[in-house]
């Protein structure tokens, strides 16, 4: 992929090194908890399907933010920061010109990049949970190691896997510009089910894939920057990490009520549909009998 040709976003800022935004890990002895409480609380957790280090910082107060690091933009010669830099910046251009075709605005989200831990509008978070949006903030945010991961772990490498990673991301702050992330929370609300292989987690993030494949679609007609084998790479990503993949690897059989992605196929096909003719109206998951 020659990503060198894309404009370098502003919207990219650094939260390496500044500790998540506050906070200080978890006190222990005295004035904090004793060793056995934080074992008892790890056990609850599992047990309860709830995330450990949440509730251990919410009962600490750990997870508090106090007034976050100041954050700036990535250093120049950071090559990683740089190859973001320049996916996002398409991404904006790209998504500001569908916006205006449809007489609407679009809004640049930020973009983070974090190491270790973050803390967001949507809580803290860890590396473990890989990139994520948080609409309460409207920032993508990104732990750079997920991309050596992604080579290593699930064998899915090449700059265009890393860049569908990106405008995945990317395609949950346009469902959140146009209604459609508030619209499967009310739905929510109102106890329609959410994981399962029809799940509306399931549709909102094989839309995100379609969205992914919309911005390939124009990025590559106004730069023809992919190469052979770009496209392969994106899909393979799109395999590795859908739910009947993961699921196989993970506990070695597949429980389709706990979709929460879509499976391989399906993250490929969606990803495909939004890249064939790059149309935002082919990609209405919401509305398909069969994803």
């Amino acid at each position: 992929m020659l990503w060198k040709k894309g404009r370098r976003s502003d919207n990219v800022v650094d939260a390496r090194g500044d500790g998540g935004g506050g906070g200080g890990g978890i006190p222990l002895g005295k004035g904090g908890l004793s060793l056995g409480a934080v074992v008892l609380i790890v056990g609850f957790g599992l047990l309860t399907g709830q995330d450990p280090l949440q509730l251990l910082s919410e009962l600490t107060g750990a997870g508090q933010s106090n007034t976050p690091a100041q954050r700036q933009a990535p250093p120049a010669n950071d090559q990683q920061a740089d190859f973001v830099r320049a996916i996002l910046g398409d991404t904006e251009d790209t998504w500001q010109q569908l916006f205006q075709a449809q007489g609407k605005q679009y809004q640049d989200p930020k973009l983070v990049v974090f190491n270790g831990q973050v803390s967001s509008a949507c809580g803290r978070a860890t590396s473990a949970v890989g990139p994520f949006y948080c609409p309460g903030d409207r920032q993508v945010y990104l732990d750079m190691d997920f991309f050596r991961e992604m080579r290593e772990r699930f064998g899915a490498a090449g700059d265009f896997a890393q860049a569908y990673v990106i405008a995945h991301e990317v395609g949950h702050h346009v469902q959140n510009l146009l209604g459609i992330s508030d619209r499967v929370e009310a739905a929510r609300r109102q106890g329609q089910p959410m994981e399962g292989a029809n799940g509306l987690s399931v549709r909102q993030e094989l839309q995100a894939d379609c969205f992914a494949g919309v911005w390939a679609n124009h990025a590559q007609a106004r730069l023809n920057w992919l190469e052979p084998g770009d496209i392969d790479d994106a899909l393979n990503a799109a395999n590795v990490i859908g739910d009947d993949h993961l699921q196989q690897q993970s506990q070695g059989h597949v429980m389709p009520d706990a979709f929460t992605h879509g499976t391989s196929a399906q993250r490929q096909r969606w990803f495909k549909a939004g890249f064939a003719q790059g149309r935002v109206g082919d990609c209405d998951t919401f509305a398909a009998k069969a994803l």
